[in-house]
């Protein structure tokens, strides 16, 4: 633990296990103390704490020696229940050797759940004039369980976060809630074993101490693989922003390698984002425009310089390895987990309407709505850029030869909605600022938490 009770924590501790051993000695009176009985729950509750496992996700001890104490309560009374529960917990400490006040407060809690659960169980059968066999008297055995098990969990953990300065509420619901459905099938089969003993006696109960331990390796599965899955998660988690880092490193190498394609992918997603927002798409939407624009061109990549940074004219040969650049922008983005949707952008961007596009030759709305917002913004940029492959259009000249090839390589809608974007924003981007590409990276961050489903088209 963090910090350390303070003396007078520790002054009511010892004041609470001298009342819990003076309740349980003028308890002892009344409770059922067969021997044989108290032998097995003792060795079933002993055997099971000593072969604990700790979940690593949950924080918890897997054990059966609460169902254990919980039958004694039942079928002997309380005393031979907290008996039983601190003889377990200094077994259990005899072997790790936690500290001493740790120690104090499990004895403490160990003594005291057994005590007040099973001393008001067994007042409630007797005022209620319940006996084995009756439907409430194994409701009463399912609502002991139950309070000894809030009893429990609830004293631990105020102390722990007392101790820790931490939230109890957070302590319950990160390890309370998840345990829950095993403890209620522990419940279920302290009712069995419970109605089994009254039925075949004492070799019922030997039979539990069999089957307790079954239990525990089912519940130690269940929560081992539940660990896993939480380990898995985590790596995952690790590995996506290990390759969205990746891709903010290719991006810099292609800024370095050819500037002009790394900035022009930069303006092509903040004119995207502007456009999609402008066209009534949602916010993930948005997010996913300004991605897929800032990757367009990722496919660039892969060609040798001679061809991505020529300014003259290019060979057929060249032009094929350039139509090439969708394709291989969707293959090194779709092999990121959560980039599909990314992926089928980038592929589908050189897509025209009239089906003369590249790579598939899509038609009309087979060609992703987002992937005709950045065949629009691209258009433009390539257009107005002053770093462009030719000289730089004005934005009047720009508009008029989108609104020409609109219908049959531009979807019409969507260049008027960029055409009224222009109109209403400045969105001016300067290609030669580092702040401004560093800013559309930025902008950028988030996109690891996109969730890879597909995106209908429109």
């Amino acid at each position: 633990m963090q910090g350390r009770p303070s003396k007078l924590v520790i002054a009511v501790e010892w004041l609470l296990l001298a009342c819990a051993i003076t309740a349980g000695a003028l308890l002892a009176g009344d409770a059922n103390w067969d021997p044989a009985l108290f032998g097995i729950l003792l060795a079933s509750s002993v055997a099971s704490d000593l072969r604990a496992i700790e979940i690593t996700a949950h924080k918890v001890a897997v054990s059966g020696s609460f169902l254990a104490i919980v039958v004694a309560a039942v079928l002997m009374g309380a005393t031979p229940a907290a008996l039983i529960a601190v003889i377990t917990t200094l077994t259990s400490w005899a072997t790790s050797r936690y500290g001493a006040s740790d120690l104090l407060v499990n004895v403490v809690v160990y003594a005291s759940f057994p005590l007040i659960a099973g001393a008001a169980f067994h007042e409630l059968v007797d005022v209620l004039g319940l006996h084995a066999g009756d439907t409430s008297y194994y409701l009463l055995v399912f609502a002991l369980f139950m309070t000894a098990l809030v009893l429990d969990f609830v004293a631990i953990s105020a102390y722990t976060s007392y101790v820790e300065r931490s939230s109890l509420l957070a302590r319950i619901k990160r390890f309370f809630i998840p345990i829950m459905p095993s403890e209620l099938a522990a419940a279920m089969l302290c009712l069995g074993i419970t109605f089994a003993y009254e039925q075949l006696g004492l070799p019922a109960v030997a039979l539990f101490a069999m089957v307790l331990l079954v239990f525990q390796y089912l519940v130690r599965e269940l929560l081992l693989s539940q660990d896993r899955a939480v380990e898995l998660e985590q790596r995952a988690q690790q590995l996506a922003g290990f390759q969205v880092a990746l891709l903010g490193a290719l991006l810099r190498t292609l800024d370095l390698r050819d500037r002009m394609t790394a900035r022009h992918s930069a303006a092509v997603a903040r004119y995207s984002r502007e456009l999609a927002a402008r066209a009534g798409l949602s916010e993930e939407e948005q997010e996913l425009a300004h991605t897929a624009g800032l990757l367009h061109d990722i496919g660039k990549f892969v060609l040798p310089d001679q061809i991505l940074k020529s300014r003259g004219r290019l060979l057929p040969d060249d032009w094929d390895q350039i139509r090439r650049h969708p394709y291989e922008g969707a293959r090194i983005v779709s092999q990121i987990d959560g980039y599909r949707p990314v992926g089928e952008i980038i592929m589908a961007h050189h897509e025209r309407l009239d089906g003369l596009g590249y790579p598939r030759g899509l038609v009309g709305d087979q060609i992703p709505q987002i992937a005709r917002i950045i065949a629009v913004t691209d258009s433009y940029d390539a257009m107005t850029a002053r770093d462009s492959y030719g000289p730089p259009k004005s934005s009047f000249e720009a508009i008029a030869e989108l609104r020409r090839v609109s219908g049959s390589q531009l979807d019409g809608e969507l260049v008027e909605h960029f055409i009224e974007v222009l109109a209403d924003k400045d969105l001016a981007y300067r290609h030669g600022e580092d702040a401004d590409f560093e800013a559309e990276l930025a902008l950028d961050k988030r996109i690891h938490d996109y969730v890879d489903r597909p995106i209908a088209n429109r």
